[in-house]
């Protein structure tokens, strides 16, 4: 079986813990203990989140100079290679030496003309007080709004298109590799808007470049799962399961769920929304496609259907567990 895994934030990143190297280490480890079973059975492909850590590096290079703050498409390339050495390092301690890992540098294409590209949401960096994030955003060039009583720099979230190295990705599946691609969403590239579809009338390809923008770990995920014909994508979050009503005495687990079911139930944009709106996607992406969210550590019995939450096009409606 071909799986796709999308690792949460807390398989790098403990809420609280200082973000250093040991830690996230340490956590790395704890999720390929996880994975290490999952690649001996199937192929596997790995993506991850990178939110923390290029909010680090955004806020290290800020530190000294503009001419040192690097563009997020940057950032993101760093920290893909950063992660997915952990990642390797780590899950090449538990499996065979014959068995090779490979860390795959992933741009995403995104749509110049998306609406969100004009309407940035996303936050990103740390919190500033109000005078001083209008000071800051007028001299960087900036687009600031208010989070909670701080405010923070927010920049687009569109929608991914496509990923370009779904060939050799699909390669290195094929001659039994395990794939880390895609983390953190991806990195953001488009093709100059001014230009044509794909080529001139004299086949000379168009101009990618760039995009200050943060593309969506699981959203990315999906169109990675569905590009590489994956049997199954699991989004590893830190519940074991999405609830209905969660954080009240009356939560209960969703055991299953269509993708037209999932969606419906609305959950937030800041937390399970792109997780049920990722699955969704991928579960109507073909027939007998099934994506799941749930905690890592029962991936095996998330790959078996016993835990965690299913959501496939066989399903009518919501099943509670």
């Amino acid at each position: 079986m071909r799986v796709v895994v999308a690792l949460g934030g807390n398989a790098l990143q403990r809420r609280g813990e200082p973000m250093t190297i040991a830690n996230q280490r340490a956590n790395v480890r704890v999720a390929c203990r996880a994975l290490a079973p999952i690649a001996m059975e199937h192929q596997l492909v790995v993506s991850h989140g990178n939110g923390p850590q290029v909010g680090l590096l955004a806020l290290q290079a800020s530190a000294y100079d503009d001419a040192s703050s690097y563009p997020f498409d940057v950032l993101g390339a760093q920290t893909e290679g950063m992660i997915g050495y952990l990642i390797e390092q780590e899950l090449g301690n538990l499996l065979p030496f014959e068995r090779p890992i490979a860390t795959v540098l992933t741009m995403v294409e995104v749509d110049p003309h998306d609406p969100a590209m004009k309407n940035p949401t996303k936050f990103v960096g740390p919190v500033y007080a109000e005078d001083d994030a209008h000071r800051i955003a007028a001299e960087r060039g900036w687009t600031v709004r208010q989070d909670g009583e701080h405010w923070r720099r927010v920049v687009p979230s569109p929608v991914p298109q496509r990923i370009f190295e779904i060939r050799p990705i699909k390669q290195l599946l094929e001659s039994g590799t395990v794939v880390v691609c895609t983390g953190g969403g991806g990195i953001p590239t488009m093709y100059l808007p001014e230009e044509r579809l794909e080529f001139d009338d004299d086949h000379n390809p168009r101009t990618l470049v760039g995009v200050e923008a943060v593309i969506d770990k699981d959203r990315s995920s999906a169109v990675l799962a569905q590009d590489l014909d994956a049997d199954m994508l699991v989004i590893a979050t830190d519940t074991d399961a999405v609830y209905l009503d969660w954080g009240t005495p009356s939560q209960r687990a969703i055991a299953a769920a269509s993708p037209d079911a999932i969606e419906a139930l609305g959950f937030p944009a800041g937390s399970m929304g792109p997780k049920a709106e990722a699955a969704a996607a991928f579960a109507r992406s073909g027939h007998g496609r099934v994506a799941a969210i749930g905690a890592l550590a029962d991936i095996r019995a998330i790959l078996a259907g016993d835990k965690g939450t299913r959501v496939s096009s066989d399903v009518d409606g919501v099943e509670l567990r």
